[in-house]
C-alpha cells in the first residue's frame, strides 16, 4: 500500500459532506446530523482511497462491502452514494425521510441502490458485517485458485458507541475473533455521545482491551476530525492483518463545525438555520446555498467510480479466463451467484408412507438435510451450541474454522456459533446478503426469541434465512416452562414476510424445506418436535405445500378440527372417537399460515368451509387461531416439567379430552342455532 497522498479536493469534499449532512437533515426537519458530520473525514478517506466498487454495477460480486451499523447516520451513506454516482440523485437527498423516497430514515437493503444490509437497530449491522466477512472467506476458499483470486473483497463497517453497547455486537465480535476474519475492518466512531448525553453516564469500559480479548487487532486515531494521514495509515495497517479482524477506534467530534459540536444536542436533531449558515461559511462554502456540491468534489468521486468500473472489467476478464481453466467451478460459482438451485434437487426430498415409523420432526429435518446437503453446497449454517439436539450437522459436513485451529477449514459449511442466538441470526442475514449462500441456523424454538431482532430484520430485508427450531412445545417435557415455548409461535406468525412452519409428519417436513429453499426473499422458521410423530394417511409434499389441507374428510360434518405439528395426530385420535360416537368430524392440518393465506380463496374455503364449527387445537397459546377457527383449545399459561405424555395429559391435550371439548363445541353451536359461516368469510 502506497503512502498517503493529499488530493486537492480533500478539504472541499469533506466540507461538502458535512454541509450536505446538515442540509439533508435540516430540510427533513428530522434525522441525525452529528455522526455524519463527525465521520465525514474517515468516510472520504475510505471511499476515495480504499473502497473497491462500481457504482454503475452495484451488484458486482467481488465489490467491497460497506455496512453502516450506526444506521441513524444514514445521511452520510446517502451522500456518499450520491457523490459516487449510484442511483441516488440530489433530489433524492432532498426527499430524506419522506414517504416513498429512496432515502428512508434508516438504510434499507433492496430499496436504495448501494445499500448492502438494513441497519438502524443498533448492533445488527455489526453482526451482519461478520456474516459478510464469513461469506467472503468461505467462497474465496471454495473457488479461488492459484492466479485466480476471484473473491477477495474486504468488509468495512462503521459502528458507534450504541452498537458496541448492544449484546448482539458482542456476540458477533467474539465469534469473528475466534474465526480470525482478517477481511473485516470495523471503524468505531468514538465520539463519547449517546442520546442520554456523554457516554460517561453508562459506557466507560476500555473498548480496545475488550476487542483485544476477543482476538481482534486494535488501532486508534486520536484526531478523526482532520488527520487524514493517520486515518489512511490506520486503514492501510488494518488491511495488512490477515488473521485477525481489526477495530479502529476513531476519536471524533460529533457534529463537527456546528455551534453544538461535541454535545448530544447535535446527535438526533436538525441544526438551526443560523448554525448551518455559519458552518458553511467556516468551511468556505456558499452560506446562502443549500445542497451545494462543488464541481471538484463531484470530479474526485467520479474518479473513484471510474476506478471501480476498471476493477470490475478486469475481474470479468479474470472470471472469463477462470471459466476456461476451471469450467466446473465456474459453472457452480455462477449458478450460486445467480441464485439458481441445483437441478432436480426436489427429487432428493424424502417421501413417506403412513406405515413408515413415527419419528420426531427434528429427526425428519436431519434426514432432509442428510439427503440434500451433498448436492446443496450453498447451504451454510450451524447451531447455537445445540448440534446434538437440533440434529443439523450431517455426516458430509466439515466445520467452518481457520485451518490453524485444526478444527476445519474455511471451505467448511458448518458454523459452530456457540451460545450466541442473536448474533447467529444477525450473522445469517449477512451471509445471505453477500450472495451465493443460503444460511440455516438452529436452536431450541424458545430461544429463537433471543434472536427476535435479527429475525425481524430478515423478514424486513427479504433474507432467506432458514431457522431449524427444535423442541417446539410442551412436548419437550422435563426441561419445563423455562424452555417450553408458549407465545413464541404467535410472535413469529405475526411477522410480515416470514413463513412459520410447524410440520406434523415426514412429508410436511419435506414440504417445509421445499418452501424454505424456494422462497428466495422470505425467511422461514421450521418449528420441530422433540417427540415422535406418526406419518399421516393423507399427507403429501404437494398438499402440504399449500400451507393447509384436509387430512381426514367426511361429508355433512358436525365439526372440523384444525391443528398443526404434533397435535394433528392427537386431533385425528379425537376424530376417531367422535366419529365412532356419531359426531362427524373432519381434520385439517395447517402447517404454515402464511403459505395457506397465499392460496386462492376457493381453495381456502374448501379446507375451512362453512357449515359446521371449526375448533383449533395446539399445544401453544391459541392467540391468532381466531382467523381460522370459531373456537380454540391450547395453553392459557405456562407449561410444566415432567415426561411429555404426562405434561400433555395435565393440559388436556389428549385424544379423549379433545373429543370431549369437540362435543361441547358442537353442542354450543347447535343450541346457538343459525348458519355457521367459515371464519375466513370476512368483509375486509
Amino acid at each position: 500500500m502506497s503512502q498517503f497522498t493529499a488530493h486537492s479536493a480533500d478539504t472541499a469534499a469533506i466540507a461538502t459532506i458535512r454541509a450536505l449532512a446538515a442540509d439533508v437533515v435540516g430540510k427533513a426537519n428530522s434525522g441525525h446530523p452529528g455522526a455524519p458530520m463527525g465521520m465525514a473525514p474517515v468516510a472520504h478517506v475510505l471511499f476515495t482511497r480504499f473502497f473497491n466498487a462500481n457504482p454503475k454495477s452495484s451488484k458486482w460480486f467481488n465489490r467491497d462491502r460497506f455496512v453502516l451499523s450506526n444506521g441513524h447516520a444514514c445521511a452520510l451513506q446517502y451522500i456518499l452514494l450520491h457523490l459516487l454516482g449510484y442511483k441516488l440523485s440530489l433530489d433524492d437527498l432532498k426527499q430524506f425521510r419522506q414517504i416513498d423516497s429512496l432515502t428512508p430514515g434508516h438504510p434499507e437493503a433492496g430499496h436504495t441502490d448501494g445499500i448492502e444490509v438494513t441497519t438502524g437497530p443498533l448492533g445488527q449491522g455489526f453482526a451482519n458485517a461478520v456474516g459478510l466477512a464469513i461469506a467472503q472467506a468461505h467462497l474465496g476458499a471454495t473457488f479461488n485458485k492459484d492466479g485466480y483470486d476471484l473473491i477477495n473483497n474486504y468488509t468495512y463497517m462503521f459502528t458507534g458507541d450504541g452498537c458496541l453497547m448492544e449484546g448482539v455486537a458482542s456476540e458477533a465480535a467474539s465469534l469473528a475473533g475466534h474465526l480470525q476474519l482478517g477481511n473485516l475492518i470495523a471503524i468505531y466512531d468514538d465520539n463519547h455521545i449517546s442520546i442520554d448525553g456523554d457516554t460517561a453516564v453508562a459506557f466507560t469500559e476500555d473498548v480496545e482491551k475488550r476487542f483485544q480479548s476477543y482476538g481482534w487487532q486494535t488501532l486508534h486515531v486520536d484526531n478523526g476530525d482532520s488527520d487524514l494521514e493517520a486515518i489512511y495509515n490506520a486503514i492501510a495497517e488494518a488491511r495488512k492483518e490477515k488473521s485477525k479482524p481489526t477495530l479502529i477506534r476513531l476519536r471524533t467530534t460529533i457534529g463537527f463545525g456546528s455551534k453544538l459540536q461535541g454535545t448530544h444536542g447535535v446527535h438526533g436533531a436538525p441544526l438551526k438555520a443560523d448554525d448551518i449558515k455559519a458552518l458553511k461559511s467556516k468551511f468556505g462554502l456558499p452560506s446562502d446555498q443549500s445542497f451545494y456540491v462543488p464541481k471538484e468534489t463531484y470530479d474526485a468521486y467520479h474518479e473513484v467510480a471510474a476506478r471501480g468500473a476498471k476493477l470490475e472489467a478486469a475481474w470479468n476478464d479474470l472470471l472469463a479466463s477462470y471459466s476456461q481453466k476451471y469450467p466446473t467451478e465456474y459453472s457452480e460459482l455462477t449458478r450460486r451467484i445467480s441464485g439458481k438451485l441445483p437441478d432436480n434437487w426436489e427429487k432428493l426430498l424424502p417421501v413417506y408412507k403412513p406405515t413408515d415409523a413415527a419419528q420426531a420432526s427434528r429427526k425428519l429435518s436431519e434426514i432432509v438435510l442428510s439427503a440434500i446437503v451433498p448436492s446443496f453446497p450453498e447451504l451454510v449454517g450451524g447451531s447455537a451450541d445445540l448440534t446434538g439436539s437440533n440434529l443439523t450437522r450431517t455426516k458430509t459436513m466439515v466445520d467452518f474454522q481457520p485451518e490453524s485451529t485444526g478444527l476445519g477449514s474455511y471451505k467448511g459449511t458448518y458454523i459452530r456459533f456457540g451460545v450466541r442466538e442473536h448474533g447467529m441470526g444477525a450473522i445469517a442475514n449477512g451471509l445471505h446478503a453477500y450472495g451465493g449462500i443460503i444460511p440455516f441456523v438452529a436452536t431450541f424454538m424458545n430461544f429463537v426469541s433471543y434472536a427476535a431482532g435479527a429475525v425481524r430484520l430478515s423478514a424486513l430485508s427479504g433474507h432467506q434465512v432458514i431457522w431449524v427450531a427444535t423442541h417446539d412445545s410442551i412436548g419437550l417435557g422435563e426441561d419445563g416452562p423455562t424452555h417450553q415455548p408458549i407465545e413464541t409461535a404467535v410472535h413469529f406468525r405475526a411477522l410480515p414476510n416470514l413463513d412459520f412452519w410447524r410440520p406434523a409428519d415426514g412429508n410436511e417436513t419435506s414440504a417445509a424445506y421445499h418452501s424454505a429453499l424456494t422462497r428466495k426473499h422470505t425467511p422461514s422458521i421450521l418449528s420441530l418436535s422433540r417427540q415422535n410423530l406418526p406419518n399421516l394417511e393423507a399427507s403429501t409434499i404437494e398438499r402440504a405445500l399449500k400451507g393447509g389441507y384436509v387430512v381426514h374428510e367426511v361429508q355433512g360434518e358436525d365439526l372440523t378440527i384444525v391443528s398443526s405439528g404434533s397435535e394433528v395426530s392427537i386431533a385425528l385420535e379425537a376424530a376417531q372417537k367422535l366419529n365412532a360416537e356419531g359426531v362427524k368430524t373432519r381434520i385439517v392440518s395447517l402447517p404454515c399460515w402464511s403459505i395457506f393465506d397465499l392460496q386462492p380463496a376457493e381453495y381456502r374455503l374448501s379446507v375451512l368451509r362453512s357449515g359446521a364449527p371449526i375448533l383449533a387445537v395446539e399445544a401453544l397459546s391459541t392467540l391468532g387461531w381466531q382467523k381460522y377457527s370459531h373456537e380454540a383449545f391450547g395453553l392459557t399459561g405456562w407449561g410444566a416439567s415432567g415426561p411429555y405424555t404426562k405434561v400433555y395429559e395435565k393440559f388436556g391435550l389428549t385424544g379423549s379430552n379433545i373429543a370431549e371439548v369437540g362435543k361441547k363445541v358442537v353442542d354450543f353451536y347447535k343450541k346457538k342455532g343459525g348458519e355457521v359461516i367459515s371464519p375466513l368469510v370476512k368483509a375486509i
